[in-house]
């Protein structure tokens, strides 16, 4: 049986420790899903962020948002990274793009907060 390590980078793990502190049980399956390796983490195109997401809405990804497919509303990305793209095409139509550490302090109310993971 081999010992899983876990991430080697520090800012990760931090990360990990800090979700894990959060009482909201999203945050808990964030952390689940930062675990895993790089490799498994999910990849999210930004048409399916636009097919499931409304108007205003808040979206946390755990992994890479990739620039594939265009936003026709405004919505508050959170995820672990962006591709160049899809950072561009988030604040073009008018959403916001923010890390997962800047989402642990910001958001609050999760109304309209939705996680996708794949």
């Amino acid at each position: 049986m081999v010992a899983r390590t876990g991430s080697t980078n520090i800012m990760v793990r931090k990360l990990i420790e800090s979700l894990n502190k959060q009482k909201k049980p999203i945050w808990k399956r964030v952390a689940e899903e930062l675990q895993k390796p790089r490799r498994k983490r999910p990849y999210i195109n930004l048409y399916k962020i636009n097919r499931y997401t409304k108007q205003n809405e808040i979206v946390i990804v755990p992994g890479k948002v990739l620039g594939i497919g265009n936003l026709d509303h405004p919505v508050t990305v959170a995820a672990f990274s962006f591709s160049k793209s899809a950072k561009e095409k988030i604040e073009k139509s008018g959403g916001k793009v923010m890390s997962l550490y800047k989402a642990l302090e910001e958001i609050k109310d999760f109304k309209n907060v939705r996680l996708m993971i794949g």
